[in-house]
Order: C-alpha cells, then sequence, then structure tokens
C-alpha cells in the first residue's frame, strides 16, 4: 500500500512528531509512505522513520482554523500561499508518474492541494484534521470548506472529540487519536527533594499562540511568591528574522522573534534561574524524566500532544482549556485546568501542585492509566489501517 502523505509545516512539532509515531506502526503493516513538506528540520525525523521525503520550498495553504482564519490584516498571508502556489503544484507534478494507492492530508489547511492531488492520482483522499476549526456554519468560507470536504474527501479523521466538535455533523468522521511509542517499562520521574526546584516543562514550536509569554509571566509570578519551581522550555524557535523583511513584517503584526523576545524577558525580570530554554530537543523522551510537571497553556483551547506524551511519565498537566473533553485532559484526575490562559491562573495551578506533592503524585500515576487506555499508538495505527484498507477495498480502481 504506497501512501503519498502531504505535511503542512516544516519545524519539527507535535503534528510530524505524531505522523512518524503513526508511519512507524504502519509501515509493520505493509504501508509504503513518501511524505511533501517544507524544507526544515521535520526533514531529518521523517527520514530517519523510514519514509521517502520530498522537501520543496512550501506548500500552499487555506487557513480557516479557529484562531488563523484570514480577517483584516492576516489577509495579507494569501500573498504569501499565492506565491508558494507553483512551488506546491511543481512537486505533485512531477511525481505524476508514481504509483500511489491513497492520499493522506496531515491537517485541513491542505485541503485543497490534497483535491487536486486526489485528481491528479485518482486515488481516495484522508483528510486529517488536527487544529480547532471555525464552528459548523460560521461564515460561508466554513460552508464552502465543509462542502468540499462532503464532496471530496473519502474519509475525515479528527486527533480527538475537541477537533471532532468543530466538524460538520454530516461528515464521515473518524476520532483516531494521536500516540505515542513507549517502552515497556517508562522511567518514573524521580522524587523531588527538597533542595531541588520542582520542575515544569513547555514543550512545542515557539510560537506566541502556544502561551509561552503568559508562561514566562506566571515564572515571574511565582517567583515573586518565593514558590521553588523551575521551567524548562524545550522548542524551536519558529522564526528568525533581520532586516528590512522583519521589519515589515514586525510593523504587519506577523514575523514575531519568539526567542529573542523571551530571552529579553528573562533578562529583564531577571528569571535566569527560573527559566532555562532548552532550544530544539530531537527526542523529548529524554526530557520526561527529568519533569514533575507538563505546562500547556496554549490560546488554542485544547490540549497538545505534550499533555499525553508526558502522561506516559507519569506526569501531570496543566492546560489552559474551558471546556476539557475525556480525551484532552480530565481537570483534577490527570492534571488541572484553567478556563484561560492567564499567568494568575497558570501560576495558581502550578503552585497548587508544587505544594502538594501527595496530589501530583496522585494525579501523575491516573495519568499514566488514561494515556495507555486512549493513546496506545498500536490501537489507533491499527485503526487508520484499517481505514485506510476499506477505503482501497471500496475503490473500483484498486
Amino acid at each position: 500500500m504506497r501512501v503519498l502523505y502531504l505535511h503542512p509545516a516544516g519545524a519539527f512539532g507535535g503534528a510530524s512528531k505524531s505522523l512518524i509515531e503513526l508511519y512507524r506502526q504502519l509501515a509493520g503493516r505493509g504501508v509504503k509512505g513518501t511524505v511533501v513538506t517544507p524544507s526544515g528540520s521535520a526533514q531529518g525525523p521523517f527520514a530517519a522513520a523510514g519514509l521517502d521525503v520530498r522537501a520543496v520550498r512550501g506548500l500552499s495553504q487555506f487557513d480557516n482554523t479557529r484562531y488563523g482564519f484570514y480577517r483584516r490584516l492576516r489577509w495579507i498571508i494569501l500573498l504569501r500561499e499565492l506565491f508558494l502556489l507553483p512551488f506546491s503544484l511543481w512537486a505533485l507534478w512531477r511525481m505524476r508518474c508514481e504509483g500511489f494507492d491513497l492520499i493522506h492530508v496531515n491537517e485541513l489547511t491542505l485541503l485543497p492541494l490534497g483535491i487536486l492531488a486526489k485528481r491528479l492520482w485518482r486515488v481516495p483522499l484522508v483528510v486529517h484534521v488536527r487544529s480547532l476549526q471555525r464552528k459548523p456554519g460560521e461564515g460561508r468560507r466554513t460552508r464552502w470548506l465543509h462542502a468540499l470536504l462532503r464532496r471530496h474527501a473519502d474519509a475525515v479523521v479528527a486527533i480527538d472529540h475537541t477537533v471532532a466538535a468543530t466538524l460538520g455533523a454530516d461528515l464521515s468522521l473518524s476520532v483516531i487519536h494521536n500516540g505515542l511509542s513507549v517502552e515497556a517499562t517508562v522511567p518514573s520521574v524521580s522524587q523531588t527533594s527538597q533542595d531541588r526546584p520542582v520542575q515544569v516543562g513547555f514543550l512545542g514550536v515557539l510560537i506566541e499562540l502556544k502561551g509561552i509569554f503568559e508562561l514566562l509571566q506566571a515564572m515571574r509570578i511565582l517567583k515573586q511568591r518565593g514558590v521553588n519551581i523551575r521551567c524548562l522550555v524545550a522548542g524551536e524557535n519558529a522564526r528568525e528574522l533581520s532586516g528590512l523583511k522583519a521589519w515589515v513584517l514586525a510593523r504587519l503584526g506577523f514575523g514575531r522573534d519568539v526567542r529573542a523576545e523571551l530571552e529579553a524577558l528573562i533578562e529583564r525580570h531577571e528569571l535566569h534561574e527560573q527559566v532555562e530554554l532548552l532550544g530544539f530537543v530531537a527526542d523529548v523522551r529524554t526530557l520526561y524524566p527529568a519533569l514533575d510537571i507538563l505546562c500547556f497553556p496554549s490560546h488554542l483551547d485544547a490540549a497538545g500532544r505534550p499533555v499525553f506524551e508526558a502522561a506516559f511519565y507519569s506526569i501531570p498537566s496543566v492546560v489552559a482549556v474551558a471546556n476539557p473533553v475525556e480525551d484532552a485532559i480530565v481537570h483534577e484526575v490527570t492534571g488541572l485546568a484553567v478556563p484561560t490562559p492567564d499567568p494568575v491562573l497558570i501560576a495558581d495551578a502550578l503552585q497548587r501542585l508544587v505544594e502538594d506533592t501527595l496530589l501530583r503524585s496522585q494525579l501523575g500515576q491516573q495519568a499514566k492509566i488514561w494515556a495507555e487506555r486512549t493513546f496506545d499508538i498500536g490501537a489507533n495505527a491499527a485503526r487508520m489501517h484499517a481505514l485506510y484498507s476499506q477505503l482501497l477495498s471500496s475503490n473500483p480502481g484498486r
């Protein structure tokens, strides 16, 4: 079974890690994958997982996610997508003679490109939805996008029920969770001594929407309160710019150099002992045994991949999510949910877990049970493979 994956981002983040974990399992079931992806740090890990990597300058997208949809100055982003369109089309065209059985789009933003690929190869199309979308029926663009899904997508897969709730009820929709491959015996987090600070981790690409600035403000508050805590920030800087391009993008409200701003905040508030920027970490599984708490203070109102990754290591999470569902975070069971990424709320939740060692341990143990039940990569990959097989068996041309 040959599958063509279209992946939207060059940076190595949660979506690329999830695809790698999935593909490693699918490869053992006879799937041979080719991935078209923008150039970036994800190329190496994709290749190491056995995927045939075709790097391009960029892939043209159409963003209708809840926080990234086009409005006001954000319409300028369409100029970038138009600029990338020739590179995207050429990437598909030069592979036209290669045989693929199925197209797997790894984010809904690539749907238009996925439709073109489906027409080129005349094979089924799977659309993997990883981000919260605008509410069903919210505007003509949303209705148009759902109409495209109904007409062209042979299967729509949401990563959890939070994402699924933002899609139309009339779609052919499956919920297949991301997963993680862990050793049979995962090392437990070491007990924190009275001298060592409780260590909280932030993992992910450094972008404003992930709530990293609010987390640093929370660390500043905790320093003022005298709480013995330290934050390890592991993630690639989303963008490093200089010169005229940096000035223009900054004036338009785009292109923030987040790491540079974080370094300035650490310097200004003297947070060197409270915050450490680790940069890009190739395998975050080496980091989890050093953590006591995971913080995911995102503005996206959803729990990301690091939350269930940490749970496999018996680490509870503090997550910014207004209405947590069972496959995101179970409040007071697998971690603590705060309704918004407010620095004071984040600081209060972290302080509670720092000072209540018994609660932190109990939530961590329950989080591990929850993760093993919900995010087992073998079971979830088997569901994806069954979906692939069903689509191919119903396609008379294959």
